[in-house]
């Protein structure tokens, strides 16, 4: 328990330092530590639980402490934050068990000094001395869900303050992990039965087709993966894929195409159309190409270019080209806490660099072809005010109207996707038709 602890603290303390996404580093600590079954899965729900829940965990420290959080030594906050979490959130890790682990673990990281405030803020959050905010105001749920104030406010501007509350409550909900199979090789029934066979709980997704769910589970070194019976994609991203039609004659372009899963889902469905995979890194090509050598998908072309550079050779190419452009990614904020965190000011250059990628890629389009545009975020100003302000420049495309399974259906070609509503990442989808 305390090798777990030790883990989880390394974890905070490399993203602190560094500003490295958790689970990023999560990983390679686990691996260095030799962690292993319990240990390891409590250490990484420890350093996840308490990136996910840290501004609540920082209220309630804050009024257990006799100093501000500002003087506290990092890696003892860090230290109070694991113990805070433990105590409001693991029921199965008994109050005084947390509150002495954490001693122990001051004493052992040369912290000895600080061991008896260690000790008593421990003693005080494990009374109870602290209040949580209740109530719906964007304040009491910004503190109970640990989301920005900045985003909780936009949020009940979008959705009200039930749904804003719901939105939030499902950042903080265990994530599962959806897989997608790869028909080419095996079909859903026949890999349900082997992940069950070896102890998976898993199940067919409800609405989407050749979707699978896991609660849980290392799927990385099973047989299935490893002779690329499927691939990890979130069911948004693959109605995204459906929702542009992918056929067998056609040549597709995805202009940002890491990690890969839209150009894996364009060459499955399809059924063998020739897709050109670009995106701006070498070494997320290398993760595309290894992807594709696995799930045996032989049609892929890969090329390092900028969505935003025009590439002559590309003009009038495609029959359908696919921009997930990059974007804030607060819809992903259940599967990758770190993001409630960034700061909004960066985010307001994000609809240009969007806009400036449509502008771009457009010409690749052939007359009669299709566009396709999706973000993994819920903010209009990167969603539907790009589309519409693209429409408003390129008479030569107009909005196209989808259906998908779910009874989902666009509305002005657009559909935008929400956790608490569809169980899904928060997702937007646009298709757009060159008819000129």
């Amino acid at each position: 328990m305390a090798d777990s602890r030790a883990a989880a603290l390394s974890v905070l303390e490399k993203c602190r330092r560094s500003g490295a996404w958790s689970d990023a580093v999560l990983g390679s600590v686990l691996d260095a530590e030799g962690l292993q079954g319990r240990d390891r899965a409590l250490a990484a729900a420890l350093s996840y639980g308490v990136v996910q829940n840290r501004m609540l965990l920082d209220h309630v420290i804050a009024q257990c402490a006799t100093m501000p959080l500002r003087k506290i030594e990092p890696k003892v906050l860090d230290l109070l934050r694991i113990t805070a979490y433990q105590l409001l959130r693991m029921d199965r890790v008994p109050a005084p068990a947390a509150v002495d682990s954490a001693v122990r673990l001051a004493k052992a990281l040369g912290y000895g000094r600080a061991a008896g405030f260690v000790n008593a803020v421990s003693r005080r959050m494990a009374s109870g001395a602290f209040q949580i905010p209740d109530g719906g105001s964007p304040e009491a749920l910004s503190v109970r869900y640990s989301h920005p104030l900045w985003l909780v406010r936009r949020l009940t501007e979008l959705l009200g303050p039930e749904e804003a509350e719901a939105f939030c409550r499902c950042d903080n909900t265990p994530e599962c992990i959806t897989l997608q199979v790869n028909t080419r090789k095996t079909d859903r029934e026949t890999l349900l039965s082997a992940l069950t066979s070896q102890g998976f709980d898993a199940s067919a997704h409800p609405f989407v087709p050749d979707c699978i769910q896991l609660q849980s589970g290392n799927i990385l070194r099973i047989p299935e993966f490893q002779r690329g019976d499927f691939y990890v994609q979130d069911a948004a991203a693959k109605l995204s894929v459906l929702a542009s039609g992918p056929k067998k004659d056609q040549h597709i372009l995805d202009a940002c195409a890491a990690p890969g899963g839209k150009s894996f889902a364009a060459a499955i469905l399809s059924g063998g159309a020739q897709i050109t995979a670009c995106d701006l890194h070498e070494n997320k090509l290398t993760r595309i190409r290894a992807g594709a050598q696995r799930l045996g998908l032989e049609e892929l072309s890969l090329r390092a270019m900028d969505a935003r550079q025009y590439c002559p050779e590309f003009d009038a190419r495609f029959d359908l080209v696919i921009a997930d452009v990059p974007c804030s990614g607060l819809g992903v904020i259940r599967k990758k806490p770190d993001i409630r965190y960034k700061e909004p000011g960066p985010l307001s250059a994000l609809p240009e660099i969007q806009s400036a990628i449509l502008r771009n890629v457009k010409r690749y389009v052939k007359p009669g072809g299709a566009l396709l545009y999706s973000t993994c975020t819920v903010l209009p100003e990167e969603n539907s005010a790009v589309v519409r302000a693209f429409l408003e420049e390129n008479g030569e495309f107009s909005p196209e109207e989808f259906s998908l399974p779910g009874d989902l259906a666009s509305r002005d070609g657009m559909l935008q996707l929400w956790p608490q509503r569809h169980g899904t990442d928060g997702f937007f989808i646009a298709k757009l038709r060159r008819t000129l």
